[in-house]
């Protein structure tokens, strides 16, 4: 029997069972159990968040021979077939290669027959935002006004590029990334049913470079497994995900607070040897300073940190040594640099400039010291303005010895313009003497 990756083997068949987002779950369990389900619904958000999976469960309750129900049996013909992407009247169509008109008008011609087997015959459309504009208007007014028996499910990642009249003839349910503690608990779930030992600093790494999808720490959690087996190593973690030390990024951190540049220079050589990307380091280095400000600045940051215990008493430790203004200035100008560094052909120069710049940074006096140091220069100041003497602008002495200010203008001379000379006018008579 063929592999079936993680993905793919754990993949929820419930509504109960998607992971992080049960503001869409329990609004549709609502709707299938009140009997106000409508004809057409818009999944939007990021990859690997659970948006063709809800369609696919929302289609099982939909058809399920017990249903319309919130919970499908997963167990009769229908919900097997659903689920196995078999199924009739469950019809999904990818929309970056099915996007012309003409594919439109084929499901125009379609939906005007009664399903086959189920209770409704239903379209998922993934990827709907790539349909062209023509496509869109054809579909209007089936979408606004289709048979009883036909509802459209579209997903997409891009909502925005969809027009506003497809959005007004739906239902959208807006998916979030899901949280890495939620990511966490998934991955642990699957450890154990799998019979996998790994420690939970492995997978707090998996999920925080999924980024919040699933889909995407599953497929990452599946590459580890390949590599490592049952036992999952962290090291082994590390190299497959390329991610830099942390506890270099925190000697970088710890060496531009306390100006050490001569540290900074022997840190990034030691980046080069292990292969690291600056572009990559730099971005984490920004996200480390985010994190000490987030630490500065809320009172409680652990749900916004997401980092292991470890990790949070070393910001602890560092936050103390370092102002909120002057994270404020780091953070800015590691932006402001950032695109010169993936401009340059030499990145490792351009990034020991920048983090060389970061460390000579003087530390920066909060605003109530620079006032009351004014405060108190001003008062020792001595404010006597009568003793304040203005010398007087004195006149500008020329050669002839008479000052300039004094000096009259000259007289206008006026030159008489000469009359013109009378000149005798003499005539010749044009007629010759015969």
């Amino acid at each position: 029997m063929a592999y079936l990756v993680l993905a793919r083997k754990f993949r929820p068949a419930l509504l109960n069972e998607v992971v992080g987002q049960q503001h869409i779950t329990k609004t549709l369990k609502n709707a299938i159990t009140s009997g106000r389900v409508g004809h057409a619904f818009l999944f939007s958000g990021p990859r690997g968040v659970g948006k063709t999976t809800t369609a696919r469960i929302l289609a099982k309750a939909l058809n399920c021979e017990n249903g319309p129900t919130a919970t499908p049996c997963n167990e009769c013909v229908n919900c097997l077939q659903i689920s196995a992407g078999s199924y009739l009247d469950v019809i999904e169509i990818d929309g970056a290669s099915n996007n012309g008109v003409e594919n439109v008008r084929e499901i125009r011609e379609q939906v005007r027959f009664a399903p086959a087997a189920g209770r409704y015959k239903i379209y998922i459309i993934d990827e709907v935002h790539m349909l062209s504009n023509p496509a869109f208007n054809a579909l209007l007014k089936t979408l606004e006004e289709p048979p009883e028996h036909v509802k459209f499910i579209f997903a997409t990642t891009e909502a925005h590029k969809l027009p506003a009249t497809i959005l007004s003839r739906c239902q959208r349910y807006d998916f979030n990334k899901i949280p890495i503690t939620d990511i966490i608990g998934n991955l642990e779930q699957i450890s154990q049913k799998e019979g996998i030992n790994i420690n939970k600093n492995s997978l707090h790494r998996i999920a925080r470079a999924a980024e919040g999808s699933l889909r995407d720490a599953q497929s990452i959690f599946d590459q580890i497994l390949s590599s490592c087996g049952q036992q999952v190593d962290d090291s082994e973690v590390k190299r497959i995900l390329g991610i830099i030390d942390r506890t270099l990024i925190e000697s970088v951190a710890q060496a531009i607070i306390s100006h050490n540049g001569e540290q900074v220079l022997r840190l990034v050589e030691q980046l080069m040897e292990y292969g690291g990307n600056p572009i990559y380091f730099t971005q984490q280095l920004m996200g480390y300073f985010r994190q000490l400000l987030l630490l500065k600045l809320c009172q409680k940051p652990d749900d916004l940190l997401e980092v292991t215990d470890e990790e949070l008493a070393v910001l602890h430790t560092q936050a103390k040594d370092v102002s909120v203004p002057e994270l404020i200035q780091l953070i800015k100008i590691m932006l402001e640099n950032e695109a010169a560094l993936r401009m340059t052909l030499n990145q490792r120069i351009t990034l020991e400039i920048i983090l060389l710049k970061l460390s000579q940074l003087k530390p920066l006096l909060p605003i109530e010291e620079i006032l009351d140091r004014l405060t108190a220069l001003e008062s020792s100041t001595p404010k006597n303005y009568s003793a304040i003497h203005v010398e007087p602008e004195r006149p500008q002495i020329t050669d002839t010895g008479v000052p300039q200010t004094l000096k009259p203008d000259p007289a206008p001379t006026f030159t008489p313009v000469p009359k013109p000379e009378s000149v005798p006018v003499q005539y010749s008579s044009p007629i010759k003497e015969q």
